[in-house]
């Protein structure tokens, strides 16, 4: 699939399977018949690099994330800029949709994860706690929880209704790249810059 005219960051499929989302330097997020290889969209309006790029659960939305501090969620039927959402000071790594649609995540060089209202586009909450930028997030299958990691080497587990702590997970020595539940959410895994994959009991804590 060629046509980005700068590096590109992320790639995603739909959940139907039948369409990937792209994200690149250029600015731009591209849409992709899977079957064809066509192009069926070029999102344009990002004035910075675009670092991740993903589908809603039904497939009819995209969110990204940019260089420029903002999330946006588009049609991914016409193209069309949805949602501007702005509130970070800082790049925003990556942007989510909740398994239900119905809100999005993202996180930060700002050391914040943020919670926003799918539909309105409203901050719902702000999880401060990370001493370092905010690599990666995550939402729980039931979209009652959150993880994020970070460049403070910490992996922190938070309620998505009230915003709490629930687990901080220490061990790594390095930059924690990215986090990510196991399909039954008993646990967590992580990887790091200290060349280390680490298990984790996503109840407790504890280091497995």
């Amino acid at each position: 699939l060629e046509g980005h005219r700068g590096w590109v960051c992320s790639a995603a499929f739909s959940p139907d399977g039948k369409q990937v989302v792209s994200s690149s330097d250029d600015k731009t997020v591209r849409l992709w018949d899977t079957i064809t290889g066509a192009v069926l969209q070029i999102l344009e309006g990002h004035i910075g690099r675009i670092y991740s790029a993903a589908f809603s659960p039904d497939s009819k939305q995209i969110v990204s994330s940019s260089e420029d501090n903002t999330v946006r969620l588009w049609d991914a039927v016409i193209g069309a800029v949805l949602q501007t959402l702005e509130g970070h000071t800082g790049w925003v790594c990556l942007a989510a949709f909740s398994p239900d649609g119905k809100q999005v995540l993202s996180c930060s060089y700002d050391n914040t994860v943020r919670l926003w209202d799918a539909i309105i586009g409203a901050a719902l909450q702000t999880l401060e706690g990370h001493r370092g930028w905010v690599c990666s997030a995550a939402f729980l299958l039931d979209g009652k929880q959150v993880l994020s990691c970070s460049s403070d080497k910490i992996v922190r587990l938070w309620d998505a209704i009230t915003g709490a702590v629930l687990q901080m997970l220490e061990g790594h020595s390095g930059r924690v790249y990215l986090a990510a539940f196991s399909p039954d959410s008993k646990q967590i895994v992580s990887c790091s810059y200290d060349n280390i994959v680490r298990l984790w009991d996503a109840v407790i804590g504890a280091a497995l």
